[in-house]
């Protein structure tokens, strides 16, 4: 199945477009809405983006999936560059333990509802 028709990608994606009009067009700021839904969301909507482009291209297509290993090497670095690097370069950005958790528990959910295996 395509990732892209994927019930469990596209709740997120729709959550997080959602969230973002909120905020930015009418300026509502839900508190923890706002600082984690998105954090949440990321892993799901990043590596779903990423496994269908990896179908497509790879030889194995739909067959394809991300291993346990891939996907911490994608946590960590979603963690390491998100709340270490960036927070240290730019005020923009605040690192928080809580966003670490959040990436994590949308790999987790992303491993069990997203990355299919045949």
């Amino acid at each position: 199945m395509s990732v892209f028709k994927n019930i469990y990608f596209i709740i997120p994606c729709i959550l997080f477009w959602i969230n973002q009009a909120v905020e930015r067009l009418l300026g509502i700021y839900i508190p923890y809405v706002h600082a984690y839904l998105d954090d949440l969301l990321a892993m799901p909507v990043v590596l779903g983006v990423t496994l269908q482009v990896f179908r497509w291209i790879h030889p194995s297509r739909n067959l394809f999936y991300f291993t346990k290993v891939q996907l911490l090497v994608g946590w960590l670095y979603f963690s390491f560059l998100f709340e270490v690097l960036l927070p240290r370069w730019s005020a923009t950005y605040t690192a928080d333990i809580w966003d670490v958790l959040c990436y994590a528990i949308g790999t987790v959910i992303f491993d069990r509802l997203i990355n299919r295996k045949h």
